[in-house]
């Protein structure tokens, strides 16, 4: 039903996640970042509450990314049905896929990233996930869309995806991108992307914004001088 990749990057120390799903506003549910202390991807039969409880963990600074899912998971009672993906603020990896995992299933940890799924047409999606991502240039969100669009090309799921959603954070502590496709009855990531390259050209100027208004840029709009 879902596959998603978290992933850093080393030059700037953003996080991030990039996620589809067969079922509908993966992005309300799954994908849960905190800048500077890790990135959660939560997803099979989904347990919202993973991602904060990890990055929680991660944030005290006392557990490296492997002891945080194994406390959280170890809390949860329902781990057989969970899949879970974690990276933490310097680049160290830990995935879990339990036995209740939907049909194919398959999780693998790269160079800055990690990337799971189920429900697969095969194992191969996964594996061109994380060469996609460790191969691709630009920023971190263009890397895990050009993750996302290697995986549709390997098979992706094993039936339709109808949403899909991008979020990362970087120096301040809100994300400083969040886009989401909610439901699509076609190519939802490649609505994702459409999304990401309207919105990148801009994405600066919304933090300019935020930081600074006296040098926020113009958009035109009524009453905006």
């Amino acid at each position: 039903m879902t596959f998603s990749i978290v992933g850093r990057c080393a030059e700037t120390g953003q996080l991030g996640i990039a996620i589809s799903s067969s079922s509908i506003a993966v992005g309300a549910r799954c994908p849960w970042v905190r800048a500077g202390v890790g990135a959660v991807a939560t997803q099979n039969v989904t347990l919202p509450a993973l991602g904060p409880q990890i990055l929680d963990f991660l944030e005290d600074g006392q557990l490296a990314p492997a002891a945080a899912l194994d406390r959280a998971l170890d809390a949860d009672g329902w781990s057989q049905y969970r899949q879970v993906t974690v990276i933490d603020g310097r680049g160290h990896t830990a995935f879990f896929s339990g036995e209740e995992t939907l049909g194919v299933r398959h999780a693998v940890g790269g160079k800055q990233c990690v990337a799971a799924g189920n429900m697969l047409a095969g194992a191969e999606v996964i594996e061109a996930m994380v060469q996609a991502f460790e191969k691709a240039p630009g920023m971190l969100a263009d890397r895990l869309l050009s993750s996302m669009l290697a995986a549709i090309a390997a098979g992706g799921e094993a039936g339709p995806v109808h949403s899909a959603a991008l979020k990362v954070v970087g120096d301040v502590i809100w994300p400083i991108v969040d886009l989401r496709v909610d439901w699509a009855d076609a190519d939802p990531i490649g609505q994702l992307d459409a999304l990401w390259q309207a919105y990148r050209p801009q994405m600066q100027d919304y933090l300019t914004r935020a930081l600074n208004p006296t040098a926020a840029p113009s958009y035109g709009v009524p009453g905006d001088e």
